[in-house]
């Protein structure tokens, strides 16, 4: 998308807009990304692609508040010699140029783009934010890293999609810890984004503080077994 979009987002995002509801967030793009050992392929960025960057970054974020994952857990434990696995599944997402996505507000700031967004609800999206915000479901925050090192770049988003994970398997786990007595074989439901998450710098890594809101439909304890 060319800068010149941007900033046609950006003016109609300072419009008054029709829907009733609307959820806000903000991203920042770094000019310079070396993440993970890896020096970014269009790095240095230009203000083109970093307002790019920020917009697919969004994207993201308000699919995984509206829609979420569906997830499969398995805490593992060393004395059957099982391993922690998560899988995740975006249920819908939210694509990139969705007009309901409004820039709001830009600032250049510590060789960072900062932008502020807001996503523009319809009808049916209402009704899933009412539904994520439910007695049933339950808030957990939790701390996701990167490894030091990867060897094969996933990609600036790819990356920061990892982290992420990693964020939700430790607030799925923790939550879990928190409620059953008893580690269970594997549960299953869904988590999304209570609001956009956090990233920054920690000893050299990737590091993000992510708030959810998880739903567990089914625990499975190892006496099942």
């Amino acid at each position: 998308m060319l800068i010149s979009s941007i900033f046609t987002l950006y003016a109609q995002g300072r419009e008054a807009g029709n829907h009733a509801y609307v959820i806000r967030g903000e991203v920042y793009v770094d000019f310079e990304p070396i993440y993970a050992g890896h020096i970014d392929e269009d790095y240095p960025l230009d203000i083109t692609k970093a307002g790019s960057r920020a917009l697919e970054e969004a994207s993201l974020f308000f699919s995984s508040m509206i829609y979420g994952w569906s997830f499969f857990y398995e805490p593992g434990e060393k004395a059957r010699r099982t391993e922690e696995n998560l899988e995740l599944e975006i249920i819908a997402e939210i694509k990139f140029g969705d007009p309901s996505l409004r820039v709001t507000d830009t600032e250049i700031r510590d060789s960072c783009f900062w932008v502020w967004m807001d996503f523009h609800l319809d009808e049916a999206q209402q009704r899933r934010m009412q539904m994520w915000r439910s007695g049933t479901v339950r808030n957990a925050q939790a701390i996701g890293y990167a490894p030091y090192y990867i060897e094969e770049y996933p990609g600036w988003l790819g990356l920061r999609k990892i982290v992420l994970e990693d964020a939700a398997r430790s607030a799925i786990r923790a939550m879990l810890r928190g409620s059953e007595r008893n580690r269970p074989k594997e549960a299953s439901g869904f988590i999304s984004l209570a609001s956009f998450p956090r990233y920054y710098i920690d000893s050299g890594r990737l590091t993000v503080s992510a708030r959810f809101r998880v739903q567990v439909t089914e625990i499975v304890p190892f006496a099942a077994y």
